[in-house]
């Protein structure tokens, strides 16, 4: 052990293998893959059946409404589910707690399957179906940020940012894993899916649970957590020495979520309702366009994210902002052509340049924010809260587009509201990408500022 200005830095961390390497990236990629598909189908089915099926008292326009309600409950528990897991993912290990909340969401999305709906039971319906959209929330809540730190503490430190990204590679597969179960569905007859189709992508999910377990249980825990553990240096309350030694980091934490999660359920769930409904275009063209995005983003992330280890997180970050502002109401013009090819490439224009760079650098970008002590659940708790805050972006983007006569004008500056959000914070926040990770001290994880480059010439 060596110690400097007070932080003690572990000597021989073992270094990750490449074999045990790529088998952390598939556990994480499969896992968060699974998961995220948990969290997205049901954003798919509130712009599509909910509003029928769940909330049939109502308008169709406020049923609508509701059900975009009922999905952002959501985002209101992944704080709780950050501040909960993310606990025990700093006392107990990174690996076990992804491992609690695999079966946290995939039980709670397969229950949703087998829900009777309101013409059954009445007003229980939608009421099981939140509470089961409660537990979503607790299970995401935790799910990217372990998977995240679990990647960045294996990685080389070098290539941080290029390992990080898979993490966010496995969102958009569960989002285009999503999109593709229910764009199949889609195409039964209106009575087949109102009765079982939807039921369908729901289900799937106590198959996958499996999957997702059998890889994750065949992960070695973060090498910089066991050596934590190892000298007694983890710490008894995370939430409390998170808010006290990174305040900045947290509130930056908090900023940095806010656009893409705002803009990118625009355009994976709102778009969909808003092609569907508003511009009278078939599911197959709103849920193609979904597909398509996705699709660009998966293969784009591993590239932003090797990128950002060469030019760093923040020039990525403050530029993807700038662009989703720039291009919000554009997004709308070439929508509202009605031109399928047009709508294909407004969203694909949209997301690989203006949601692409940041989401691929979110991974390492948060996981540097922290120290090893709290670094869990500094990552998830303020993650998740920016995500609370902007989650509900398709109830306020129906609301605005009815205020508004339908013109989407409104909806587009929610988009360049919440960009502007998220650019403070990118400029508030340093360069990180050559902070020591590894690092972790005496006083149960205050910030560590020592460049892994420094630690290497040091041990040279």
């Amino acid at each position: 052990m060596t110690e400097k200005d007070g932080v003690t830095t572990p000597d021989n961390i073992p270094a990750t293998s490449r074999e045990h390497m790529r088998r952390v990236v598939l556990a994480s990629l499969v896992g968060t893959a699974l998961e995220w598909y948990d969290f997205f189908i049901y954003g798919t089915a509130a712009a599509l059946v909910f509003n029928a099926l769940f909330f049939t008292d109502a308008a169709p326009a406020v049923g609508t409404l509701v059900a975009f309600a009922s999905f952002g409950v959501g985002f209101v528990f992944r704080p709780l589910g950050g501040f909960i897991f993310g606990h025990i993912g700093d006392k107990v290990g990174r690996r076990t707690t992804l491992v609690i909340t695999t079966l946290v969401m995939g039980v709670s999305t397969g229950i949703i399957g087998l829900l009777p709906t309101y013409p059954v039971i009445g007003i229980w319906a939608p009421v099981l179906l939140t509470l089961l959209r409660i537990c979503q929330g607790l299970g995401a809540g935790a799910e990217f940020g372990g998977a995240s730190t679990l990647l960045s503490e294996h990685a080389p430190p070098e290539r941080r940012g290029f390992f990080g990204s898979f993490a966010q590679t496995g969102v958009q597969i569960g989002l285009v894993m999503g999109t593709v179960v229910f764009l199949i569905v889609g195409f039964l007859p209106d009575d087949a899916l109102m009765s079982w189709g939807w039921r369908v992508p729901f289900l799937l999910s106590f198959l996958l649970i499996g999957v997702s377990l059998y890889l994750r249980l065949r992960v070695a825990e973060s090498p910089v957590f066991l050596r934590a553990a190892e000298k007694r240096s983890t710490v008894k309350l995370p939430i409390i020495q998170a808010l006290r030694n990174y305040p900045g980091s947290f509130l930056v934490g908090i900023g940095a979520h806010i656009a893409d999660t705002a803009v990118v359920y625009i355009y994976a769930t709102f778009s969909v309702s808003y092609l569907t409904t508003q511009l009278d275009q078939p599911r197959w063209v709103a849920l193609t366009g979904v597909i398509a995005f996705g699709i660009a983003v998966i293969l784009l992330q591993p590239v932003f994210g090797a990128l950002s280890d060469r030019i760093g997180r923040r020039p990525l970050n403050i530029f993807s902002v700038v662009f989703t502002a720039a291009f919000a109401y554009p997004f709308f013009l070439m929508l509202n052509t009605g031109e399928p090819v047009v709508i294909w490439l407004a969203l694909l224009i949209a997301t690989t340049l203006g949601v692409a760079p940041m989401i691929a650098v979110q991974p390492a970008f948060y996981a540097e924010l922290f120290g090893a002590g709290v670094r869990y659940t500094g990552f998830a708790a303020s993650r998740e809260i920016g995500a609370a805050v902007a989650g509900f972006s398709p109830v306020a983007a129906t609301a605005l587009l009815a205020a508004s006569g339908g013109d989407p004008w409104l909806v587009a500056l929610l988009m360049i509201g919440a960009s502007a959000i998220s650019l403070v914070a990118f400029i508030a926040s340093r360069e990180t990408r050559e902070i020591d990770i590894t690092a972790f001290d005496t006083d149960q994880g205050s910030i560590v500022s020592a460049s892994w480059r420094d630690r290497e010439r040091a041990a040279d």
